[in-house]
């Protein structure tokens, strides 16, 4: 009887170590998880969540786009290509702050979720360092250093700009427009605020994945 017990014993401890043990081993896999997963935000890439209607066609309002921040560097911007970039001149209006449960905010800050798309704007580079962009307003294209530039980004019957504009993009600065051109406030609704040019600096990188919803996995054009 007495080996009886003990046997039972030593099954029920063998179980408990075997439990345990699982237990560790789910721990371990996922702070791994969690530390790629923060590794990846902060050295390859970031994503955030569209928020308004700006960059229609291209990008629709709760799109969710991945910018690649793995050894980018603003000089190697092109025109036409769609950027993040932080609000550092203020164009967006102060909002009330957005309620977040902690586990958002744990998500968010180990690349999880989408960030938190208030302090950032995303929109097309028209004009580099340097340019002379402009139009005249009147259904005509816009002009970089006085060639007329193609636009198919732009939907069916969109005029390229119904504001006429002419301005040269400082060193080190970049002229954006949004592809909605009829509700977008780009580059050419904030000449108070910088000249309406943003700095190189605050572009956080490129959209190049459109990730989700799942049927509209592609990159931004």
């Amino acid at each position: 009887m007495a080996s009886e017990i003990v046997a039972e014993h030593n099954h029920e401890a063998r179980r408990s170590r075997g439990f345990l043990g699982a237990v560790r081993e789910l721990a371990l896999i996922l702070v791994v998880a969690l530390l790629l997963s923060f590794l990846v935000k902060t050295f390859v890439f970031r994503t955030f969540f569209i928020p308004s209607e700006s960059m229609e066609p291209t990008l629709q309002v709760s799109d969710q786009v991945a910018v690649g921040i793995l050894g980018f560097s603003p000089e190697q911007l092109s025109r036409g290509d769609v950027v993040v970039f932080r609000d550092d001149h203020q164009w967006l209006p102060q909002l009330p702050s957005q309620p977040h449960t902690p586990l958002t905010s744990a998500l968010q800050f180990v690349g999880l979720a989408p960030e938190n798309a208030d302090q950032y704007l995303v929109k097309r580079v028209i004009g580099l360092p340097g340019d002379t962009v402009s139009c005249d307003g009147d259904g005509g294209p816009v002009l970089i250093n006085g060639q007329p530039i193609e636009e198919p980004y732009l939907e069916a019957g969109v005029l390229p700009s119904t504001m006429a504009f002419e301005v040269t993009v400082p060193e080190h600065e970049l002229w954006v427009m949004g592809d909605n051109r009829t509700d977008s406030a780009d580059s050419r609704f904030h000449r108070a605020e910088n000249g309406g040019f943003i700095d190189e600096s605050s572009v956080v990188g490129r959209a190049q994945v459109i990730f989700w919803p799942i049927d509209r996995w592609g990159a931004p054009s």
